[in-house]
Order: structure tokens, then C-alpha cells, then sequence
């Protein structure tokens, strides 16, 4: 009928014919159509009917054969994750995480499973584009990698449907945060407080985000005519804790410190706050210090952390639907998703006291 995705039988270890569509068909009531619509999730099946079928399929017991299916609709129904692990934290990182789950979900709505690249690739002369090939994926998606990494490009000039999260400028379909307005917005936040000696603890600029929220906070800081002192755009690294430490204790080692930092990101900011802590500083009113992505953990720290929100849910569901339109369409989309960010004020900043901090 041109709708049997997935085959119309099930089939046991042996290769036995068990439950068919027919079965559930007889079962239920619904024309075998609609039994394999239903079970394909098409969206002309009400909820109330596809319910129905799922609880009898469920009942008797049928599966579908992936095999079969993947013979009949030329589909590994499958997708390759590829993200950065260059600062050894991977997915533990609280906004990677989010942002796979977010896209997971959405993909799974449409009957894809996931398949990660080992990092381990590479010490076995293994591409990652040739290890998606291998397991015949039906598209790949590239998560916050450096923009300049050959392998990252050798996906990207694939014929594979990509798409890629957190990086802009790329011969592909990409989804982002809008990270210039982000910087902006903590810079303009911090100056409508009264601070003018702000710094910017950086991700590093080889990284997409770290380069455009440099860009973003040089922005702000030209169009409020504020001087940024030398040494107060401090490499933060690889938006770990330990190295928004580090860079905040280079900040607080100048002559001059500054009143205000904004922070590339939540995991760099919370060491930048316990740095600040360890010299005795008062937050926020010694010094105010404001975040970027509003991971969970930043409404918990004390101070509560001022950050700039990135909406995860949004980002990974656009990916997710990019993704899939070029996967149905068969071909390769250019198209560019620039997510809005939103400023969250919590407790990390304050006002800037008359006398300066010196």
C-alpha cells in the first residue's frame, strides 16, 4: 500500500512468522493501512486510534524486524554524533548534554537511534566519516567542534545530510545561539549597573562560541564608548572550572581589577566565583560576575549566578528538524537557525560601589 516502513510481519530468532498487520488489523478493527500508519507514527492517524493499535501490537506481541525494515526503506535508521572532547569533559558538561538530549528526543519521535563516535578513532587511523560510513548512518550531527579540524570539513563536504550545532560560517545546514547579542547583553547588563571596568574571561577562540562572545563583548564595548584595559580579555580555555580559576586569578593579579566579569560560560564562572572567593572578595559587591549558558547548577551556587540563557530545547529540536527535512528530501540543505538568548538576572551582580576597587 506503500506505507509498510515497517514490514508486515514479525518475525522470531528462527525466522518464524509470528504477528502480522493483518493480525493487529483483525484485532482492532482498522484496515491494514491504517494499522501501518499507526505504526509508523504518520500524523494523519488520531491519537485515540494509534493508541488503540499500540496497545494491541503491544498485547500480541508484535515487533518489527529491523532488518527487513531497513531492507525495505533503504535506511539504517540510525544518525552519528560527533562533539568536542578536547577538554576532556564530554558530555558530562551539563549544556551538551541538555542539547543531546534534546535532540535525541526529537529524533526518536521519528524512529532514528543514535550512534556515537569514539574518540578513540583516531588512535586506530579510523576517520570519523569513515566510521559513519561504515555503519551506514543516515546523517550526521557535529557539536561544538573546532571549525578548522579536517575532519570536521571531510563530514562537511560528505554527501551526507550534516547538520552543525554551535558553529557558524559553515558549507552546511547549522544551528546556533546567537552568541554576539549574548555578549552584548551581559556587557549592556553590567554597564546599566554602573560598572565600567569590565573584563571577559573567554572560551578560546579557536572554539565558534568563545570567538563570537569575544566579538559580542568588543561590540558592547565600543558602542558604550568603555576602554578595555589591556589584559582584561583573559583566555579561559576550554570552559572547564579549573580554567575559569585560573583566568580569574590572572584578572585579579592586575594593579587596576576589574568591577565586573562577564564569563564565557556557567562552569567557568563558578571558578571565577571561587577564585574570587579565595582573595576575599565579596559577590556581588566587590566584584560582579555573570555567566553564559544558565546551566541547572547556576540557580544552586551561592551567589546565585547572573548568566545568559541558552535555550537548549530549541537548539537540539532545530538541529533535529534540519537534520530530518534533508534526510526525507535526500539531499544535502544550507541553512542557517540563529537561536535567540535571553538575559537571567539572579544574585551575581549588584550596582558598582562609588569608591573604585582597587
Amino acid at each position: 500500500m506503500g506505507y509498510n516502513n515497517i514490514n508486515e510481519s514479525a518475525f522470531d530468532e528462527e525466522g518464524t512468522t509470528m504477528v502480522t498487520i493483518y493480525d493487529l488489523a483483525r484485532k482492532t478493527g482498522f484496515s491494514s493501512t491504517t494499522v501501518s500508519k499507526a505504526l509508523n507514527n504518520y500524523t494523519d492517524v488520531s491519537e485515540k486510534t494509534k493508541k488503540k493499535i499500540l496497545e494491541a501490537a503491544a498485547e500480541m506481541g508484535y515487533l518489527p524486524n529491523a532488518h527487513a525494515q531497513s531492507l525495505s526503506t533503504k535506511k539504517s535508521w540510525t544518525i552519528g554524533v560527533m562533539f568536542a572532547e578536547d577538554n576532556e569533559v564530554g558530555m558530562k558538561h551539563p549544556f551538551f548534554s541538555a542539547l543531546i538530549e534534546s535532540f535525541r528526543k526529537y529524533v526518536e519521535r521519528e524512529g532514528y537511534d543514535l550512534i556515537f563516535a569514539s574518540r578513540n578513532l583516531r588512535q586506530r587511523d579510523t576517520s570519523y566519516l569513515e566510521h559513519f560510513l561504515y555503519r551506514a548512518v543516515d546523517g550526521i550531527v557535529v557539536i561544538c567542534s573546532d571549525p578548522h579540524d579536517p575532519e570536521v570539513q571531510e563530514m562537511i563536504n560528505s554527501h551526507l545530510p550534516i547538520v552543525v550545532i554551535d558553529m557558524s560560517g559553515q558549507n552546511c545546514s547549522v544551528v546556533y545561539s546567537d552568541n554576539i547579542e549574548g555578549g552584548r547583553l551581559a556587557v549592556n547588563y553590567l554597564h546599566s549597573l554602573g560598572h565600567t571596568e569590565i573584563a571577559h574571561i573567554s572560551g578560546d577562540p579557536s572554539i565558534d562560541a568563545g570567538a563570537q562572545r569575544i566579538k559580542g563583548f568588543t561590540k558592547a564595548m565600543d558602542e558604550l564608548n568603555l576602554p578595555i584595559r589591556e589584559g582584561y580579555i583573559v583566555n579561559g580555555g576550554m570552559f572547564s572550572i579549573e580554567e575559569g580559576k585560573a583566568a580569574m586569578e590572572t584578572l585579579l593579579s592586575h594593579e587596576t581589577m576589574p568591577t565586573a566579569v562577564f564569563v564565557s560560560g556557567d562552569h567557568m564562572a563558578i571558578g571565577a566565583m571561587e577564585a574570587a572567593k579565595e582573595k576575599g572578595l565579596r559577590i556581588p559587591e566587590d566584584i560582579s560576575i555573570i555567566g553564559y549558558d544558565d546551566i541547572e547548577m547556576s540557580s544552586y551556587v551561592t551567589p546565585k549566578l547572573t548568566t545568559v540563557k541558552q535555550d537548549t530545547d530549541r537548539i537540539g529540536a532545530c538541529a533535529g528538524k534540519l537534520l530530518m527535512n534533508q534526510i526525507i528530501q535526500k539531499k544535502k540543505i544550507l541553512a542557517t537557525e540563529v537561536v535567540p538568548v535571553e538575559l537571567i538576572i539572579r544574585e551575581s551582580c549588584t550596582r558598582v560601589r562609588k569608591e573604585k576597587n582597587v
